[in-house]
């Protein structure tokens, strides 16, 4: 074997690694927001957790950034505003209402209906960008929107409303980012732009919880639903006790899980590092039971199945052109 192809080997492994371990770390976000986020405000834990986790990025941004070709789209002003906008989408509205839906409803339910983002990816490119929608994706679609439904069995209603409502919410925008991302991404590349989408997205929510700080501000939030969103803290919550499990969710789950999920990107394909979220309703489930005791009732159960059949029927071109490549792969040796 030739060392070119050790070291085709090699990638591969190192991103099926990777893919592994993104899955786990993912799966743990729920569990580990829902552990850390009574200590914390959430707008406070928000901005917290991506500044840091952007700065876990950032030197594989730069990297990403040395290495692009002289003639490639420069990162300039507008640019920049640009990926300023997407971490306004993707942290700033999407993230609130993620830590929102966390602190209202189940671990387990948030990680398995954040899930289907990228299903609502497929759909908005569709919509926006006018990207094919094959029979197989419908399939899926109607697949997916059906688990979401037993899930939150609204006719036997478990849950709480607004936690279902916050993490849809939270798929939505986090879907809309994805798309509204794409162009960006394709020029800078997903390192680049999710750490300075991250960056952004943070110093953006920092800046709005000064802004609560000004007492007009303050006292006409305290006249409305937001009450609790004046004064809005920014070093408050922290003891030696909960610090580890705080750095676990700031550089652990959001920097180096991303981390791990684009390196997988980058040694595999992005069909093969969409695995993450084939497997994660399956662990993240697992993993709130043993680590929250958080009950998985039948219709939990019954949605999870529903929703990785969705996953797979979405995933089947991707995996037969895996196949395609090892066959072709196994007769050139």
């Amino acid at each position: 074997m030739s060392g070119a192809e050790v070291l085709v080997v090699s990638k591969k492994q190192i991103g099926f690694v990777c893919i592994v371990l993104a899955t786990i770390l993912f799966s743990l976000m729920e569990v580990t927001l829902k552990g850390v986020s009574a200590h914390f405000h959430p707008f406070q834990l928000n901005f917290t957790r991506f500044l840091i986790g952007g700065l876990v990025l950032l030197p594989f941004a730069l990297r990403a950034l040395r290495r692009r070709p002289p003639d490639a789209p420069k990162l300039d002003g507008a640019a920049l505003a640009k990926i300023a906008g997407l971490g306004f989408v993707g942290v700033f509205v999407s993230m609130t209402f993620y830590q929102l839906s966390v602190m209202h409803t189940d671990a387990s339910v948030v990680a398995i209906l954040f899930s289907s983002n990228p299903l609502f990816v497929m759909l908005l490119a569709a919509l926006l960008l006018g990207e094919a929608i094959h029979r197989h994706n419908v399939a899926a679609l109607v697949l997916e929107l059906l688990g979401i439904v037993v899930i939150v069995s609204p006719w036997n209603m478990q849950l709480d409303p607004y936690g279902v409502l916050f993490v849809m919410i939270a798929v939505l925008a986090f879907a809309l980012y994805g798309v509204l991302g794409k162009k960006e991404g394709a020029k800078f590349g997903v390192f680049v732009t999710t750490c300075f989408g991250f960056l952004f997205g943070s110093v953006e929510m920092m800046l709005v919880a000064l802004l609560t700080h000004v007492p007009a501000v303050a006292a006409l939030l305290q006249q409305t639903p937001l009450r609790d969103y004046a004064d809005i803290p920014f070093f408050s919550g922290y003891s030696l006790e909960i610090l580890p499990a705080f750095l676990f969710v700031c550089i652990g789950v959001t920097g180096i899980g991303y981390v791990a999920y684009f390196m997988a990107m980058e040694c595999t394909s992005a069909g093969a590092a969409s695995l993450v979220f084939f497997f994660k309703p399956v662990l993240a489930p697992i993993l709130a039971l043993l680590l929250l005791q958080e009950a998985i009732p039948g219709n939990r159960i019954a949605g999870i199945v529903i929703i990785l059949i969705a996953s797979l029927i979405n995933l089947s071109p991707a995996i037969r052109e895996l196949r395609r490549r090892r066959s072709v792969a196994q007769e050139v040796q």
